[in-house]
């Protein structure tokens, strides 16, 4: 890849989204950093950049910009109090967003030995659309909207038109 070593440490180099369009679905950088200086990291800090699009930041479907600007920006940390809650502090960098958006998410670990990690991911190539407690089925050939199931109700069009034909 295009991206070599600052001597600040950083890792990015401007880099034409082209020379990575065909190698990479996004580019993470990642640093760990003992913050109390006694020889044990205590935070992980990864930046993502050079998503490709088109993108949207969460299950409601609100889309990145369409330059491919993105940068997200994660800081992981356990709580100091209680080393069994760990911090996911995430910041959002795109040019869609009137400034950049930060939220912290909280894991609570379980002291069951044998705990069930449940993973919500949204890969690219994705079908499914929840419309309120129902999920729905995008038509890849037509891009149209189609019931998951026999007999399903369709979602609630009260705040649409009738569509002109």
């Amino acid at each position: 890849m295009m991206v070599s070593p600052e001597p600040s440490g950083n890792c990015w180099q401007p880099t034409p989204l082209a020379d990575l369009a065909e190698s990479a679905h996004a580019l993470p950088s990642l640093d760990v950093f003992d913050e109390n200086g006694d020889g044990k990291y205590t935070t992980l800090e990864v930046e993502t950049r050079y998503l490709r699009g088109p993108r949207a930041y969460e299950a409601s479907g609100i889309p990145f910009h369409a330059d491919n600007q993105t940068v997200i920006k994660e800081r992981f940390y356990l709580d100091k109090a209680d080393r069994n809650t760990l911090y996911d502090e995430i910041t959002v960098i795109d040019h869609a967003l009137t400034r950049p958006y930060t939220k912290v998410q909280k894991a609570v670990r379980k002291p069951d030995p044998r705990p069930v990690w449940l993973l919500e991911a949204c890969p690219e190539d994705n079908i499914w659309v929840k419309i309120g407690d129902e999920a729905y089925v995008v038509n890849v050939t037509n891009g149209k909207l189609m019931p998951a199931y026999k007999d399903q109700p369709p979602p609630d069009l009260s705040y649409f038109g009738q569509s002109r034909k």
